[in-house]
């Protein structure tokens, strides 16, 4: 008993770190760690972190709550299927306004291309949800592994490393929500699919 519990709150913590907003400011921390943006201004790639947190997290989640203390639900009702999609418009707004102001302030394409691949995520899931219940999780999973593939073409280096290691994260984001009954393996295989052509197709053809 003692070893399930430590599974499902493992589990549990897993899927609290995986949550799918949390991707893009993800994907720009990676940006400034292991590639020559490295070099720019500490006061510019904290700006530009502060930015992302802002439009990606703090922002819609805000957004997000004071929509279900309207409605008088509590977080757990907000995973109903049919009650996913306000949630996934209010993101993709904040996110498409980060975009924009990325574009007037001249950042180049392929920083850009990160949030094109995380509206191209939501869109698609949100097109799914309307039939069928995708994992999120699983495809904010996915887009990092589809992004590490698509920097790999722009930057040329070999990806086979971190890809090893990404593919290990996205495979126990899966097991993990399966555990929680969240989603069966056939969500859990479609959302990390899904979110690796996003991430992929997001940044190349930004």
């Amino acid at each position: 008993m003692t070893g399930q519990r430590a599974l499902m709150m493992g589990a549990r913590v897993l899927s609290v770190i995986s949550r799918p907003y949390y991707m893009p400011v993800v994907g720009f921390l990676a940006l400034f760690t292991f590639t020559y943006l490295s070099l720019l201004p500490l006061f510019y790639k904290l700006l530009v972190l502060s930015m992302v947190w802002i439009f990606t997290i703090a922002l819609p989640r805000l957004c997000v709550f004071v929509w279900r203390k309207l409605n008088g639900w509590v977080p757990m009702q907000l995973r109903l299927r049919e009650r996913r999609a306000v949630p996934y418009v209010m993101f993709m707004l904040s996110y498409t306004a980060c975009l924009h102001l990325m574009f007037r302030l001249h950042l180049p394409h392929y920083m850009c291309g990160i949030l094109v691949a995380a509206l191209l995520v939501q869109a698609v899931c949100i097109v799914v949800n309307i039939w069928w219940k995708i994992s999120m999780h699983c495809a904010g999973a996915g887009a990092i592994i589809g992004a590490l593939l698509a920097y790999s073409v722009l930057f040329v280096f070999n990806p086979v490393g971190w890809l090893c290691v990404l593919v290990l994260f996205s495979g126990a984001v899966g097991t993990a929500r399966m555990l929680l009954r969240q989603h069966s393996l056939a969500q859990v295989v479609t959302g990390t699919l899904v979110g690796t052509a996003c991430g992929l197709a997001g940044i190349l053809l930004t």
